[in-house]
């Protein structure tokens, strides 16, 4: 299984506009993020979870062409702006792709996008199908996934596990009842958006408690803003085990 970075930050995240602060005018490429998504490839299906507005640099950016399907965290903007621009891989491929959601979301998406989802398509317009899922686990292509329910606040979203790999952005907390779901991790990919409190998002430190609990065999920070500061001044902090989740970042797993 390969797993493709395609973007670690946050609609907060760097560079941002106007800002002059060391991370956003950082020359480092570490301190260079795009909104959270993530590109996983096995034999039997590539997946691509949430996308964002960056959606298309991304997948340039990588080298990208195809997806087999979308797997969508929540309807925020940074998570699902950039749908529109899977019809280039509609016209390349000459194919539908399904969208898995949860009912909440598929029907934020058919009011985001009202041109997309109707029976009167206009030449060109993007082809996608939605598929509502709830909690139990489903497959693709024969590849089993299961939603991981967290919550990102007051709102109920969902992270995914790929055989032994997991997907979690956008979390405050995690429902005692979901840690079984997330035993015996090779890794794990989870949110970290900076070292202050946030409402609705892990902090730092949180983020490695829930790494510490969850035991993974390795873990990646992910959905990162500018105020974390330098990667430089805090990825060597780390545990052993933990990483930032990078850019373009390419993870081998067996």
């Amino acid at each position: 299984m390969k797993i493709i970075c395609l973007g670690s930050g946050t609609s907060q995240g760097v560079p941002v506009i106007g800002c002059q602060c060391s991370v956003c005018t950082s020359d480092d490429s570490r301190d260079k993020r795009l909104r959270s998504s993530v590109y996983i490839e096995t034999e039997e299906a590539k997946i691509l979870i949430d996308i964002g507005p960056d959606f298309r640099q991304q997948f340039l950016h990588n080298g990208l062409d195809d997806i087999d399907a979308v797997l969508i965290t929540h309807e925020h903007n940074d998570h699902i702006a950039g749908l529109d621009d899977i019809r280039a891989i509609n016209f390349a491929h000459r194919k539908s792709i399904p969208v898995y959601t949860s009912r909440r979301v598929a029907d934020c998406l058919k009011a985001y996008y009202p041109y997309i989802f109707t029976d009167d398509l206009y030449p060109g317009a993007p082809r996608v199908s939605i598929t509502v899922i709830d909690d139990n686990p489903f497959t693709i292509n024969g590849l089993p996934i299961s939603p991981i329910k967290i919550d990102h606040g007051r709102l109920e979203i969902y992270g995914y596990r790929i055989r032994d790999f997991a997907y979690l952005t956008d979390a405050k907390n995690i429902p005692e009842d979901q840690y079984p779901l997330l035993k015996g991790l090779n890794t794990l990919v989870i949110n970290a958006l900076r070292k202050q409190e946030h409402h609705s998002h892990f902090t730092l430190q949180e983020a490695l408690s829930e790494i510490e609990k969850i035991q993974p065999r390795q873990a990646y920070l992910s959905h990162i803003s500018h105020l974390m500061g330098l990667t430089a001044d805090w990825e060597g902090l780390l545990p052993k085990t933990v990483w930032p989740f990078n850019d373009n970042m390419i993870l081998d797993l067996a």
